[in-house]
């Protein structure tokens, strides 16, 4: 990873991310964001980047995509009144995978505040790659909440850059088909979704390769649907060539990627065969094309695994080398017995046949044949009218053109009940297994509260010697 083609990297981290619970026996744990940002601190890699706390979003912020009810529902519910308004809870898909819990707007500003201030500082040339691990939450819809996510931070930032860049490349490594941010601009050429993922009887239950886009924005959105057990070998045999063409051909102003982490090996609700290694090459490839680059999170749900896969991703990022012996550091005991950054793939099968990739990989290019180079006029913009992050002194609203229209891409009105196409809408399936597995981590939330305060200290003496350049600037 080391060279010479070093990136200014601005890392977004809350320390009150990890204090955030969804539900007993949930699979979805917050808590392996500050996991991975305890690694990056032992590793001593946040001194080589700018670290940044990031401003929470607004509800008018949160608005250029969600529906206002929508986004007034999510700052309303709370554990306490949720049985007062159980219509609501229908109508938005909040329950047993989305589950209301104590603090969840907070929760959604953070993610998405993270995601949006990281595509403000690629949009003024403060950074050439962004990253927030508390992003990425892909499934969340115009009107709904879906698989885990509630906001879709995704599309908020895409939107933000869409500002600046007249063509935005979304790429999507999770196990999960990026529906939420497929569906968002699905009748667009101004951005171009590319999603890798597990297809077939398997949540969302979208992306097969006929999934192409509408309108204008046909042949925009590119699916790849895999089976059971692919490895590194075979998913760089897919990703390099198929990205390779796309980046020649659609020549985006910046990109957007979404590095989910259940797609690693020894997921607990993923079934991939993925060695870190693997999963970083993809973000080390479209590093190399020196666009701006915004980094997330996503699924993830063996939390040992994602703090590795995500701290190392980092340094990807920064083409810094981690020694493979972990530092030790607060939660030292989660990766017992050898105490390693890298896993080992499997032995598991990969059904995956090189005859089986090869036809789908040309169908794929096949579709590429068909559009355009570089759809569009380039109309420029400017990014000083931008939200500034909390960094800086002053902070303005968002301005500009990133309003969306409240009728979602393929045409449907945020409140119909049209739910023919959630036929694998719920995660849950899995939450049993992961309720007797839990007990593996430990009590990791209450452990999170007496790490909070030594990590707040680390990221505020981080911000203070930051803001000192800001004021200067």
């Amino acid at each position: 990873m080391s060279g010479d083609n070093k990136k200014r990297v601005a890392y977004f981290y809350d320390a009150e991310i990890g204090n955030f619970y969804y539900a007993p026996g949930h699979p979805m744990k917050p808590h392996r964001i500050r996991m991975c940002h305890n690694l990056l601190l032992n590793y001593r890699v946040y001194e080589k980047m700018d670290v940044f706390r990031p401003q929470p979003a607004s509800e008018r912020e949160m608005t250029k995509f969600h529906s206002d009810d929508y986004i007034s529902f999510l700052k309303m519910i709370t554990p306490q009144n949720m049985h007062d308004h159980i219509k609501q809870l229908q109508r938005f898909n909040v329950g047993e995978d989305c589950p209301v819990f104590d603090g969840l707007y907070e929760f959604c500003q953070l993610s998405t505040g993270g995601s949006i201030g990281g595509a403000v500082k690629l949009n003024m040339g403060k950074a050439d790659v962004a990253v927030n691990w508390a992003g990425g939450l892909h499934h969340a819809k115009k009107c709904e909440a879906s698989g885990f996510c509630y906001a879709n931070d995704i599309v908020l930032a895409i939107l933000e850059l869409l500002k600046v860049h007249q063509r935005v490349l979304y790429i999507d490594i999770d196990i999960h088909h990026g529906d939420g941010v497929e569906e968002a601009f699905f009748t667009t050429d101004r951005v171009m979704t590319v999603s890798f993922h597990k297809y077939g009887e398997y949540f969302p239950g979208t992306g097969d390769t006929k999934d192409v886009g509408a309108k204008g924005g046909k042949y925009y959105a590119v699916n790849f649907p895999l089976r059971d057990g692919i490895d590194d070998e075979s998913y760089a045999s897919i990703f390099r060539p198929i990205l390779g063409k796309i980046m020649e051909q659609y020549q985006p102003g910046a990109i957007v990627m979404q590095c989910g982490a259940d797609s690693l090996v020894g997921d607990r609700l993923g079934s991939f065969n993925l060695s870190i290694k693997g999963h970083g090459k993809c973000v080390e490839f479209m590093k190399t094309f020196n666009i701006p680059l915004l980094i997330l999170g996503g699924g993830g749900y063996t939390i040992r695994n994602v703090a590795r896969c995500w701290a190392y991703e980092t340094a990807v990022a920064l083409d810094e080398q981690l020694r493979n012996e972990l530092p030790y550091n607060d939660y030292y005991e989660y990766f017992a017995p050898d105490h390693h950054l890298h896993i080992s793939p499997s032995n598991m099968e990969n059904l995956n046949t090189p005859d089986y990739l090869a036809r789908i990989k040309e169908r794929i290019l096949d579709n590429l044949r068909h559009q355009p180079s570089a759809p569009g006029l380039q109309i420029g913009g400017s990014a000083e009218t931008a939200r500034v992050d909390t960094k800086e002194e002053d902070v303005d609203e968002k301005e500009g053109d990133g309003d969306f229209d409240k009728k979602d891409s393929k045409g449907s009105e945020c409140g119909e009940e049209n739910k023919d196409h959630k036929d694998h809408r719920n995660h849950g399936d899995a939450k049993e297994k992961v309720k007797m597995e839990d007990k593996e981590e430990g009590n990791d939330e209450k452990e999170g509260e007496e790490k909070k305060e030594k990590e707040e200290m680390e990221v505020d003496e981080e911000e203070g010697a930051k803001s000192k350049e800001d004021e200067r600037e």
